[in-house]
């Protein structure tokens, strides 16, 4: 293989032409001669026996020049990539320059990365949340511990109150006949859940173990159920048994039992700093988000389709991956959502741009403020890789690439820059910040 040219063109693409020897294309033809000459019949001769000159003769000189390219050219096309030095983002578009007697000479055209022009990655403006944890905060997360950590407990000298899980048994009736669906036996219903239709729930309470009773309701309009939606119903219901959940007493014991601190002041203490913690992760996780929104809205390259058709189609492969590992995979995701991969590879195009923008962004920066990566980075890189994936060091090394991984450091070196290079202003958090709301249920009637 002999390149002979090797010139950038407009839009991101570059063209390769490479010339192929006479004698390799002249083997590659010989060889794909054996191989079809048994599929052609040629008068006079048994099949598979006729010989080249005569089938060429018949069928035209260039009968097995498509075949022998098809064989020749991927490794031909590498040798030209190594030589040239260009990293291609598409399949390349081959067109034939010339077949003469000393060889053939291709064209090869390919996108490339694009040249990156980005400026005013210093002193981007930026604001950053003020961390503020309130004592409400801190007690709305020990009392979701108290309630992991509940008793549950019979209730038989009172009736049932909202908060309580009664075990009903129950059956609905429309106009005095029963509907599909509307029969249970044995169910624990939490009060207050709204996991019933509005109503349900508050006409349960009030009513002891043993108690047969009606329960009149009446189905929202908008019912998945359409012969039901805005009907009136009444339940029949019996009640079995009442739960109520005990929650421990809020003090040093508690803490004892929940963490590995004496007293609950500690715990507090301990419950407050990791709030904080997340609080300023999130805080400094919006900031990032800030910056590279700045980097994408600033950088100037001609970027070629192919990189954001490559991007999203890792982002479907990747949730693809989280789905089997999940029990589940793509296909079955796509049959019960009625969605197809050119919707869903629609839906994720504007990710995968932001992607890829902000890489060939961060890329630049890298380069433009010679952001080396040394060994030993690589190595405590390779380190921290194994511990998250619980897998041996020279194993990860066989699956993840050397230059990948310098690459992505280059990449978070020029994040740490734009971010240390950054103005942040502090604001306030706003009431909607909170670490904690009151969420509604949705109205339904489980059947």
């Amino acid at each position: 293989m002999e390149l002979i040219k090797n010139e950038k063109l407009e839009h991101s693409q570059h063209e390769l032409q490479f010339k192929i020897d006479h004698d390799t294309f002249e083997a590659a033809c010989s060889r794909a001669y054996i191989r079809e000459r048994g599929k052609l019949n040629v008068p006079g001769f048994r099949r598979g026996k006729a010989p080249r000159p005569i089938i060429e003769k018949m069928y035209g000189k260039g009968f097995f020049y498509e075949d022998a390219l098809n064989d020749i050219l991927p490794a031909t096309y590498e040798d030209a990539l190594k030589e040239s030095g260009i990293s291609p983002v598409s399949q390349p578009e081959f067109d034939i320059v010339s077949i003469e007697d000393d060889g053939v000479t291709i064209k090869a055209v390919v996108y490339v990365t694009p040249d990156v022009k980005i400026e005013g990655y210093r002193g981007i403006e930026a604001s950053k949340t003020k961390v503020v944890v309130t004592d409400d905060e801190v007690e709305h997360e020990i009392g979701h511990v108290r309630e992991h950590n509940a008793r549950e407990i019979d209730v038989t000298d009172r009736p049932a109150e909202m908060g309580d899980t009664a075990n009903i048994n129950y059956e609905g009736f429309c106009d005095g006949v029963a509907f599909d669906g509307g029969k249970g036996e044995n169910h624990d219903l939490k009060l207050g859940s709204g996991s019933f239709i509005p109503g349900f729930e508050e006409q349960v309470a009030g009513h002891s173990v043993g108690d047969e009773f009606d329960v009149n309701v009446t189905f929202p309009e908008k019912y998945h159920s359409e012969e039901l939606a805005g009907k009136a119903a009444v339940f029949k219901c019996k009640i079995n048994a009442i739960k109520h959940d005990e929650l421990p007493e809020l003090d040093d014991e508690f803490a004892k039992d929940v963490s590995d601190f004496d007293t609950l002041a500690e715990y507090r203490e301990d419950m407050k700093k990791k709030i904080a913690e997340r609080k300023e992760k999130a805080a400094d996780a919006e900031v990032e988000e800030q910056l590279i929104d700045y980097l994408v809205e600033h950088i100037d390259a001609d970027i070629p389709a192919p990189m954001f058709d490559a991007e999203a189609e890792n982002i479907v492969r990747d949730y693809d991956m989280r789905l089997r590992s999940q029990g589940l995979d793509l296909a079955t995701y796509m049959k019960y959502t009625g969605q197809t991969l050119d919707t869903m590879r629609e839906q994720v195009r504007p990710s995968a741009e932001r992607q890829v923008k902000t890489r060939l962004a961060l890329a630049e920066i890298a380069k433009l403020e010679n952001i080396e990566v040394t060994d030993e980075q690589v190595e405590d890189e390779y380190k921290r890789m194994s511990e998250s994936y619980n897998m041996e060091v020279d194993k990860l090394k066989e699956i993840v690439a050397k230059a990948d991984v310098e690459s992505d450091l280059r990449l978070k070196a020029a994040v740490d820059l734009v971010k240390s290079a950054a103005v942040v202003t502090e604001k306030e958090p706003e009431a909607h910040d909170d670490e904690h709301h009151d969420h509604d249920h949705d109205e339904h009637h489980e059947e």
